[in-house]
């Protein structure tokens, strides 16, 4: 039976794990928003994550599917961090055209300590570091790496600070997390992650326009009270900060719906959606390469019982090797 498409007058919403391109003509924003389901479930079910550190690579699945659908060419882009906190590491990579994965490593003793404290926001499990973003489009070609400072604020602000660092762009990033809790086809309770976001952009005709203020060197001198920001782009900041977390995350809003919540009085254009899987991109091959690639003496202290087990700590997959397949000959 060939699939129909949507006639004059109708409309295929998007649905979740997929990105949904738009713009707002009279605002000259253009942006990103998703809501992510299945996709999110896949990543987080495999690892067990307590639920802080769930919520926390979440919210980085997020941010790194709306920067990497944005990618114009074959490549990928690597959001990671690196602190001091309980949650020392997150890393969640975007493989064009859809490709997605997350994992994140954090410290027993510490995070038990942080809960007990009620330190469980996103910023507290991370603590003071580096937030980086890298862009790598294989091999012949030099990566480029942008770094933002963890300081104590939220993935959102630092998203923020990164745009107007590398690309000086106006951009506002919105992301949320939530547990949903209902029952399946057999009337069992089950548990499920949804995460929402968005990205707009300011992107009028004329470069002056976007102009902003001075990011403060940190001293107290901000002059950011004396600056006169353009009138579009004020009014979009402000209805991009109405969106609360449960729109942006609720399955009976969508992202079509939430776009024009927002901006229908402005008039708001969406694209057609990109879907984003869980797909690691490990494989036997590259791992045997990686091994054969060692020193002899660090491949015979790997050898357990005749064999080298090696684990992917995206997707858990466990490969196993004899050792005469990676030994030197």
């Amino acid at each position: 039976m060939t699939e129909m498409a949507p006639g004059l007058g109708e409309f295929d919403f998007a649905g979740d794990d997929h990105v949904v391109p738009f713009q707002v003509e009279g605002l000259d924003v253009r942006g990103r928003a998703v809501q992510l389901g299945p996709m999110l479930d896949a990543i987080l079910e495999r690892h067990n994550y307590p639920l802080p550190v769930a919520r926390l690579v979440a919210e980085t699945v997020v941010l790194t599917v709306l920067l990497g659908t944005s990618l114009k060419f074959d490549g990928k882009l690597i959001v990671q961090t690196k602190s001091d906190g309980p949650v020392d590491l997150v890393v969640a990579d975007f493989a064009t055209p859809d490709k997605v994965r997350a994992y994140a490593r954090f410290n027993e003793e510490a995070l038990a300590e942080a809960l007990k404290d009620g330190r469980t926001q996103s910023h507290e499990l991370l603590g003071k570091g580096i937030l980086a973003f890298t862009i790598d489009q294989g091999a012949h070609t030099q990566r480029y790496q942008g770094i933002v400072a963890l300081d104590g604020a939220t993935l959102e602000e630092i998203a923020g600070v990164y745009f107007r660092q590398s690309e000086q762009i106006p951009t506002k990033v919105r992301l949320g997390v939530a547990e949903l809790l209902d029952r399946d086809e057999n009337g069992k309770p089950r548990h499920r992650w949804r995460a929402g976001g968005m990205v707009a952009q300011f992107l009028p005709d004329a470069p002056e326009r976007m102009r902003q203020p001075d990011l403060s060197g940190g001293d107290g001198d901000d002059n950011e009270d004396l600056f006169d920001e353009d009138d579009l782009w004020a009014e979009a900041k402000v209805m991009v900060e109405t969106i609360d977390a449960d729109e942006l995350t609720d399955p009976m809003v969508g992202t079509e719906r939430l776009l024009y919540r927002l901006f229908h009085e402005r008039g708001v254009r969406v694209y057609q959606p990109q879907a984003v899987y869980d797909r690691c991109s490990c494989s036997r091959e590259k791992i045997r390469s990686v091994l054969t690639g060692l020193h002899a003496d660090d491949i015979e202290r790997t050898i357990e019982d005749g064999l080298i087990k090696v684990t992917c700590e995206f997707c858990s997959t466990t490969y196993r090797f004899e050792a005469s397949e990676v030994r030197q000959q």
